[in-house]
């Protein structure tokens, strides 16, 4: 019998230490470009005017309480609404919105202008328009994770009920799923 074998560890000269430094920024960047994430558009209101960013770090955390996350940084525009909004939006973009995705992702962009179809939904929180599915949540929890701030929410309301087929984010571009 063969002893078993023992998994390498990457060492500063190796390619797996990503620049040379390991547990490096660029090397999380570069290892998570290789995960391909649904994408999802995360809604508020800051002082009655709605505000918005594309997400790709979505996440189900429970489904009974029904929780999610996602983070976002506290340089981010939309940063100070969600730090001071009770209930968010949730939307989760199909393939044909990739523009809408673009555009909830690009600083200083006119993110509700009039190529944004949406409404208030529940609570006030804009809903956006033709998307495979949404929530309305309420923050439970704002947790401090570096620059960022990951977001707990529970789902309050929402339908899941659009067609279509889910928009992806893989290698720094937005993609569709293949058959």
């Amino acid at each position: 019998m063969s002893a078993p074998t023992v998994p390498t560890v990457p060492t500063a000269a190796s390619p797996l230490s990503g620049a040379g430094r390991p547990g490096s920024p660029d090397l999380l960047r570069s290892v998570f470009r290789q995960h391909a994430a649904g994408v999802a558009v995360i809604t508020s209101q800051d002082g009655g005017r709605p505000v918005g960013f594309t997400a790709t770090s979505l996440n189900s955390v429970s489904a009974d309480p029904p929780l999610l996350s996602f983070t976002i940084g506290t340089g981010a525009s939309s940063w100070p609404a969600v730090r001071d909004s009770e209930y968010l939006g949730v939307h989760i973009l199909g393939e044909h919105q990739r523009e809408l995705a673009g555009l909830f992702a690009r600083s200083g962009a006119d993110r509700f202008g009039p190529a944004t179809g949406w409404s208030a939904g529940p609570h006030g929180v804009p809903v956006l328009d033709g998307v495979l599915a949404w929530l309305v949540c309420r923050v439970v929890a704002r947790v401090p994770a570096g620059e960022h701030r990951v977001i707990i929410a529970q789902a309050v309301v929402g339908d899941p009920a659009g067609e279509g087929r889910p928009l992806l984010y893989h290698q720094g571009r937005f993609n569709a799923l293949r058959d």
